[in-house]
């Protein structure tokens, strides 16, 4: 392996601490498996870890993210635990070739299961609370010397309004807030229970939460219901994390520019995406780049449709204004799915390990 891309957390950790070491860190909580099959010439799946540490590792990452959780990043309502626990009790309710082959019956993206009190009680909450923590444990014996790996959890506030139905949920935060809090509480405990057995993993640097809380035109719901029902728990998680000498990093899209003070004040070390199609980095970081480290912010859209000389300039542009300083870790506006231009993708990748060596020299 190339020395310039040998994996070192020390790296990572020192832009988290607003610290120019030798290069800006590469930064994404996702990569689909057919970017990574494309990059290692061969076929990654999803269980395939010895691979995914190898592309994680040989593409320039400092750790790898492994998803430990009730929801998965990406395509949260086929690969996820939660996915599957609804299924089955769909099927036991409603048997039949129909129902299994009829994902509007089960998908949380087609319909919805908590709407008063009585659905509540009755949900599968111990089957849902049963987290796999099978890759995670198997990557502790594969990562090179250097590397860490970072728990993909969270979705406090996705999964309790996808498993309410975002209209009742809406209408519920109002006319009966202790159903909506109750759905939270059963939520978050299963999230942090999980705590316990990814902090007896050495290797585990990190808690990263993706909950996307905001549209493009601002929070999804009033910011003091943010604080009161969803911050109020990330708390937890984040004291936890730093109690236990970990990282709290948090993934949401949209524009959070209102939430960012109170994502600061319960205890944010790294925040991602930065949205590019609403949120401009270059005030974010001139408002918090000194109390929380940034990364991303190169357009989904643009590693999709544009072309190489876009992604150049734009990584060049992040790097110049956005890393000196250290606090930066260059990364996609979201991450790297499968419909992205794979030269796009390595466009990103090798501009930024080309042009990104401190200090930053680049006019």
């Amino acid at each position: 392996m190339n020395a310039q891309i040998k994996p070192d957390f020390n790296r990572f950790l020192a832009a988290v601490n607003h610290k120019e070491t030798d290069r800006v860190p590469l930064g994404e909580i996702l990569i689909d498996y057919p970017i990574q099959s494309q990059f290692l010439k061969r076929e990654v799946d999803p269980d395939d870890m010895e691979s995914q540490v190898e592309f994680w590792s040989k593409a320039g990452y400092d750790y790898i993210p492994i998803t430990v959780g009730m929801m998965s990043p990406g395509k949260v309502t086929e690969e996820s635990k939660i996915t599957r626990v609804l299924k089955e009790m769909v099927m036991t309710d409603m048997p039949g070739i129909e129902t299994k082959n009829d994902p509007t019956k089960w998908n949380l993206e087609f319909t919805s299961f908590i709407h008063d009190r009585p659905d509540l009680n009755k949900f599968p909450w111990d089957a849902a609370g049963e987290i796999d923590f099978t890759k995670i444990l198997a990557v502790g014996k594969l990562l090179p010397e250097g590397m860490k790996a970072i728990a993909v959890s969270g979705k406090i506030f996705t999964l309790t309004w996808m498993l309410m139905g975002f209209n009742n949920f809406a209408l519920k935060l109002i006319m009966e807030e202790s159903l909506v809090a109750d759905v939270f509480e059963r939520v978050a405990e299963i999230q942090l229970k999980a705590l316990d057995q990814i902090f007896s993993m050495d290797y585990v640097a990190g808690v990263w939460v993706v909950d996307d809380l905001g549209f493009r035109t601002g929070p999804m719901i009033a910011p003091a219901a943010f604080k009161k029902h969803v911050f109020s728990w990330y708390k937890k998680v984040a004291d936890r994390c730093h109690d236990n000498n970990r990282l709290f990093l948090m993934h949401s899209d949209g524009d959070i520019t209102i939430l960012m003070p109170d994502l600061i004040d319960m205890g944010v070390d790294v925040i991602q995406p930065i949205d590019p199609t609403c949120m401009d980095i270059a005030k974010v970081k001139r408002l918090y780049g000194d109390r929380i480290c940034i990364v991303g912010n190169v357009s989904n859209e643009m590693l999709q449709i544009g072309s190489v000389e876009e992604i150049n300039f734009r990584v060049k542009e992040l790097l110049r204004t956005i890393a000196p300083g250290g606090g930066y870790c260059l990364g996609s506006g979201n991450s790297v799915p499968d419909w992205a231009k794979f030269e796009n993708y390595m466009a990103m990748r090798d501009t930024c390990l080309e042009y990104g060596a401190y200090p930053i020299a680049i006019k």
